[in-house]
């Protein structure tokens, strides 16, 4: 029995080692590896923050700076952000911004991500695309909307560059994203697209975007 409670210490220890290590590479941008992005330690609105801006020009889906040595399969990704259209960006432009997890060597992921000026558009439709969930490369928002109108979207009230608290909880095949301490999740999957397996974790920007992240936090199942 004492075996059994020394090694389960050790393994609780480790795990919270591993976390702690987490949470503080994502609060400095030398623990980042940037893709089609430019990455800064800065201030904003208060807080220390990892700006994250995508390259212009650079595909959809394909701007995102991962995390060192942070794997995920399962369990809860957390972190404070704020989206908002970058100067000069187009009309396109909501300010997306998310979070992209279980990322493969093959450069696939699964991500959930958030529209800030959608929130309180004066247009009902619009508002309803708030949130979205996607897989990358081949279940973008266009494919969600044509095979599935509105399942893989939803509202939440949103305001951009305002921080945010985002939170998933990932488990097989399912995925639900709560805002702001909300008790009830706005967006429900309960069909992601990829084979559940370990991966990487990125903190994840769309074209035209200014985005900061803080206060992340990987606890894995």
């Amino acid at each position: 029995m004492g075996t059994l409670l020394s090694s389960a210490r050790t393994v609780r220890g480790a795990s919270l080692l591993a976390l702690f290590a987490v949470q503080l590479a994502a609060q400095s941008a030398d623990r980042l590896i940037g893709k089609n992005v430019s990455m800064a330690q800065t201030n904003y609105q208060g807080r220390s923050a990892v700006q994250v801006i995508p390259t212009p020009g650079t595909a959809n889906a394909t701007s995102y700076a991962l995390i060192k040595d942070a794997k995920f399969r399962d369990g809860t990704i957390e972190v404070d952000l704020a989206g908002q259209p970058a100067s000069g960006a187009g009309g396109f432009a909501r300010g997306f911004i998310g979070i992209a997890f279980r990322l493969q060597a093959d450069g696939s992921y699964e991500y959930i991500y958030l529209r800030p000026t959608n929130g309180r558009a004066d247009d009902q439709v619009r508002r309803n695309h708030s949130t979205q969930y996607s897989s990358y490369p081949d279940f973008d928002f266009a494919r969600s909307r044509q095979e599935a109108p509105e399942k893989y979207e939803s509202y939440v009230d949103l305001q951009p560059g305002v921080w945010t608290k985002y939170k998933i909880e990932v488990e097989g095949r399912k995925a639900r994203l709560y805002v702001n301490g909300a008790e009830q999740p706005c967006l429900i999957v309960n069909d992601m697209r990829l084979e559940p397996r370990d991966g990487g974790v990125a903190l994840w920007v769309g074209p035209g975007t200014e985005g900061y992240f803080s206060n992340l936090k990987i606890t894995a199942k």
